[in-house]
């Protein structure tokens, strides 16, 4: 009697389902990616965890791989904690560049940078160059457009300024065309009038 009575107590407690509020506090901790590949437990406030989650153990993996992990938990140490990051940053970045080059690492990449931003600047140097040349060239076309167009106009006639002239002018000038000569300048000035000998007669 007694024995079946506790079975049906257990029986109760486990089928009743958890509430909310007690599922809410229950929280499951992922040991860090370092932790996880030293398979050691990661402590509540762990050095390595800020820097290293569980979501990219490539990340750590690298790095230990060049350092090692006493090495980087050492260095994280010695450091204030907004120093950190840049620091992890950094051994990372030393880490791919000594497995991708384990003679020279960064000093390699370092190296080609330089040798990649030299040759830039050489390529500037000569498109200024051409550039220059360019300009040059166009000023000195614009200079000779412009002393054959002075040429050009001082090798043309000037205009007529005395009588005689200005009467050569008209005798030149069509038949049917009419001339009135105004004498009020010293010169006189000559004006053409489409209006033919024949429209209206020269004097009334």
């Amino acid at each position: 009697m007694g024995s079946s009575s506790i079975d049906t107590a257990c029986t109760v407690d486990a089928t009743t389902p958890t509430s909310p509020a007690t599922m809410a506090t229950t929280v499951v901790m992922s040991p860090c990616a370092a932790c996880k590949i030293l398979r050691r437990r990661c402590v509540d406030r762990c050095v390595l965890a800020p820097y290293f989650p569980p979501t990219d153990p490539h990340k750590f993996t690298t790095a230990h791989r060049v350092f090692g992990a006493s090495n980087i938990i050492k260095l994280l140490q010695e450091l204030p904690e907004e120093n950190r990051a840049d620091a992890v940053s950094s051994m990372v970045y030393e880490a791919n560049a000594r497995i991708r080059d384990p003679v020279y690492g960064c000093a390699g990449a370092i190296c080609q940078l330089q040798k990649q931003a030299n040759e830039l600047k050489a390529q500037l140097a000569r498109a200024q160059a051409d550039l220059a040349a360019a300009r040059a060239s166009h000023a000195h076309l614009v200079a000779l457009l412009c002393m054959e167009m002075a040429a050009s106009a001082s090798a043309s006639p000037p205009p007529p300024t005395t009588p005689a002239a200005y009467s050569q002018l008209a005798a030149a000038a069509p038949v049917d065309a009419l001339y009135v000569v105004d004498g009020a300048g010293a010169a006189g000035a000559a004006m053409a009038s489409p209006i033919g000998w024949v429209d209206e007669p020269l004097w009334t």
